[in-house]
């Protein structure tokens, strides 16, 4: 099986290189099937992320298609660089990651005082129109109204990344906020 892919590709992709545009569209029609099976072994859990990769990954060798050695395995090659692309995303992903902390730890700002009801409400709501109005719509849908990341960004028509981001930045500028008062 694994030979009958290796040549069946190869064969197409070199008949592509000397020219044949459609024995090279075969080759690229091909080698998405594989590279999509290849990729979402490896990214169970994030159909988008592959379908990007593979169009990613079908770019780079098609840019790179000279630097291919015909006397070596085309799979070994095209693996190399689903692995590189691979490698990047996930690189990305941590990076993006990385910048969201927990909305849930942002709970003690919110603690209860010994000011009225009334008086915490106006002190809250003098506090949030300082905000930007996506960071201000999002801290009142999750942290006050108690709505779900993803019920808030169907109601406001961010992403659920969106709401998060929107809603660590506005708690964090709130802190300073606070801190800056004291």
């Amino acid at each position: 099986m694994v030979a009958d892919v290796e040549a069946a590709l190869k064969g197409l992709f070199l008949q592509g290189l000397g020219g044949d545009a459609a024995a090279y569209r075969a080759f690229l029609d091909q080698l998405s099937r594989h590279l999509r099976a290849f990729l979402a072994r490896r990214l169970f859990g994030w159909p988008d992320d592959v379908e990007d990769l593979v169009q990613e990954c079908l770019l780079a060798m098609h840019n790179q298609r000279h630097t291919y050695q015909s006397d070596q395995p085309l799979t070994a090659w095209v693996h190399a660089i689903a692995r590189y692309k691979m490698i990047d995303l996930l690189r990305a992903k941590s990076v993006r990651e990385a910048l969201h902390d927990s909305i849930d730890d942002a709970d003690d700002l919110f603690a209860d005082d010994e000011a009225s009801p009334g008086e915490a409400r106006r002190d809250l709501q003098t506090l949030l129109a300082t905000l930007p109005e996506r960071q201000r719509e999002a801290i009142v849908r999750t942290k006050l109204e108690g709505l779900s990341v993803a019920e808030t960004a169907s109601l406001t028509g961010m992403s659920e990344s969106a709401v998060k981001v929107n809603v660590h930045r506005g708690l964090k500028a709130l802190a300073a906020s606070i801190k800056g008062a004291a």
